[in-house]
């Protein structure tokens, strides 16, 4: 299929809201690769696909998840939140029949962050983060945090989140924190 296709598919399975967010963190996305030597086709790929599942509910998110043998842990299955990362890539790989393990790995990590994480996963952490429809407090300066570090955006945007999360009494993600221990490690290495 070509990008144009992929995003109609896409856009018959979102509001225009959403379907103008996967546009914009498409955009980032490519943007972002570029300016650190990532791969900016399948960046813009990943944009566009990462909230396929974002406006399906949740029952049939976890319908796709269970019908294609995906196991959540019990931290995945308790934050809902996280589902549709995990059905949107599921629905890529068995729906679309994307092939490329980096580019599903990308979208089923998105949210949440995990060890080992590649560029192309911070990639697009971070634009999703800093997208042009974006506009919370504070994401004009992790915008420019993202001209010199996808670390620092992404220490800064779990930093945020995880707090918040505490704070509203739900699980926490376990691999969020992995991605943000990582992601400080590298920063401190650099200094």
């Amino acid at each position: 299929m070509t990008y144009e296709a992929y995003e109609q598919e896409v856009r018959g399975h979102l509001t225009e809201k959403r379907f103008y967010h996967s546009q914009c963190v498409a955009a980032c996305a490519a943007r972002l690769a570029q300016r650190y030597g990532g791969d900016v086709e399948k960046a813009r790929l990943c944009g566009i696909l990462h909230d396929v599942m974002k406006d399906t509910p949740a029952e049939e998110q976890l319908k796709i998840i269970e019908k294609y043998g995906i196991m959540l842990t019990e931290a995945e299955r308790r934050n809902v939140k996280l589902w549709h990362a995990v059905s949107a890539a599921a629905y890529v790989e068995h729906v679309l029949g994307i092939a490329d393990r980096e580019v599903i790995n990308a979208i089923a990590c998105h949210t949440g962050g995990k060890s080992g994480m590649t560029l192309l996963d911070k990639i697009l952490f971070v634009a999703d983060y800093i997208s042009a429809d974006r506009d919370y407090p504070g994401v004009e300066e992790l915008r420019v945090l993202a001209e010199s570090s996808l670390e620092e955006v992404m220490v800064e945007g779990i930093a945020f989140t995880i707090p918040e999360r505490m704070e509203a009494r739900l699980t926490l993600e376990p691999r969020s924190i992995d991605a943000y221990n990582e992601a400080l490690w590298l920063l401190q290495a650099k200094h």
